[in-house]
């Protein structure tokens, strides 16, 4: 059964109003890393939408995604090249899926790969809700960078995604647990988005 035109893109913008404050900290903060000229792969979550956001003033960037959200966030910033991967268009998450997004990033290795998660694990890493999300995006770049915001943080999803020593950052906010920030300090470098 198909749900009605337009019904399940509501489904990414509630997801992007959750912990609105502290994606938005993340994004800032991920987008600081960024320097003039890099490439940057983003993928299709709600918190890496904020990066965009924070890099849409920026100038001399490459930016490859599958979200036609950060595309539309981009659209108008005469400093960024946005290339998409191609693909299926999902409207439950705003992006395109399939084959073509794994044909497209097995051949980019960009500076910068950000990317989310529905829930990180201390035993089993960043984990997601979503089956289709591809793990050619860890593979699509320099420095993989996990964006998670801290009510993620010692919990569990359905789908492995990578171990946490798999990411070169993670990056969450203020509000992480202290215990579960000791632990995930013990496998990743941290940085506290304020």
């Amino acid at each position: 059964m198909v749900a009605p035109s337009g019904s399940m893109e509501k489904t990414f913008v509630q997801r992007s109003e959750k912990m609105a404050g502290a994606k938005d900290a993340l994004g800032r903060a991920a987008a600081a890393l960024v320097g003039e000229g890099e490439t940057v792969v983003l993928d299709s979550g709600t918190t890496t939408w904020y990066i965009a956001r924070h890099l849409a003033a920026r100038q001399n960037l490459v930016v490859i995604t599958t979200s036609l959200a950060v595309l539309e966030e981009l659209a108008g910033s005469t400093g960024i090249q946005v290339r998409l991967t191609g693909g299926v268009y999902r409207r439950t998450s705003h992006d395109l899926c399939g084959s073509a997004v794994d044909e497209t990033l097995g051949s980019v290795y960009a500076d910068w790969v950000f990317f989310g998660a529905g829930a990180l694990s201390f035993h089993k890493g960043a984990m997601n809700y979503d089956a289709e999300m591809p793990k050619s995006f860890l593979r699509a770049g320099k420095q993989k960078v996990l964006v998670i915001d801290s009510s993620k943080v010692g919990i569990e999803a359905v789908y492995r995604l990578c171990p946490i020593e798999s990411c070169d950052l993670v990056i969450t906010d203020k509000g992480v647990k202290v215990a579960d920030l000791k632990k995930l300090r013990k496998s990743a470098k941290v940085i506290i988005a304020e």
